[in-house]
């Protein structure tokens, strides 16, 4: 069963790293700071509230960061060059949540979630990639979704921003490979958190189906940190922290047919108020 205790890796890095974490004060986000605290990384823990959140643990330095503000973002670049004098890891986590079949959700909704789930996660690259060239090293970690690789219908926003979050993680594991940079991108399946906590939408009863799914989940934040982290020690390019998801996944390249077969039934339920079967 998951636990809350660190997962560490049988061969962590023989030095501790400089990391920043956005998205930090919850959820994934703060079960990464906890893991890599305990290993003994250097952590600056990142969220959109002014103060430090009490449940950060006492080893990882706290500072405020709205991921849409590019303001903010320079902040924090200035902040670990004073800190530190550069970074290791950047882990582009905070993201909101929303669902909604296409002619119920809003262009606002729209608008909200690409400015933060997909542009944040922009920002974050094009704040540290100068630093990394610069050192010549570097590793990008951004959270996407398995939502980013197996796209359920009635997730249309949330599949689309995840999705770019994929294909801006694999452009760039090539465009900074020649300068000693990795680029990660992380696809869990459903986990519990707090990220219900942030839906936004018109379409209420989609909602109602996402949270059941997020609350209800058989993972924890931790576990998936957990694998998280040892994906992080091996720079994977995909971190998949989840059999299932490994299973869809593959399904959807080499058994087309009843991955398809799976995606119409989720809509055939969704279409008759259903709450949609999808892979969890």
């Amino acid at each position: 069963m998951p636990t809350s205790r660190p997962f560490v890796s049988a061969h962590p890095p023989s030095t501790p790293r400089r990391v920043l974490v956005t998205g930090a004060a919850s959820g994934l986000g703060l079960a990464l700071v906890r893991e890599l605290a305990a290993r003994g990384d250097h952590v600056v823990a990142t969220d959109l509230g002014p103060g430090r959140p009490a449940v950060l643990p006492d080893a990882a330095a706290y500072r405020q960061l709205d991921v849409r503000s590019e303001a903010d973002w320079e902040d924090a670049r200035r902040d670990v060059a004073q800190r530190w004098g550069g970074l290791d890891v950047l882990v582009n986590n905070a993201g909101v949540a929303a669902g909604g079949r296409i002619d119920v959700t809003t262009m606002d909704d729209w608008r909200w979630i690409v400015e933060t789930n997909l542009l944040g996660v922009v920002r974050g690259c094009r704040a540290f990639v100068p630093v990394f060239k610069d050192q010549g090293d570097g590793h990008i970690v951004n959270v996407a979704s398995l939502a980013g690789l197996v796209h359920a219908p009635g997730m249309a926003s949330y599949n689309t921003v995840k999705a770019g979050v994929v294909a801006l993680s694999e452009t760039l594991s090539h465009e900074l490979a020649p300068y000693g940079i990795a680029v990660s991108v992380v696809c869990p399946s459903f986990f519990r958190t707090n990220l219900h906590t942030s839906l936004r939408g018109a379409d209420v009863e989609l909602e109602r189906s996402a949270v059941s799914m997020i609350t209800t989940a058989r993972r924890s934040a931790e576990h998936v940190a957990g694998k998280v982290v040892l994906g992080i020690d091996a720079r994977r390019d995909v971190i998949l922290t989840d059999v299932d998801g490994r299973l869809v996944w593959w399904a959807k390249r080499h058994l087309r047919p009843v991955y398809r077969a799976a995606m119409r039934r989720a809509a055939r339920d969704l279409a008759r108020g259903r709450s949609p079967r999808v892979p969890r």
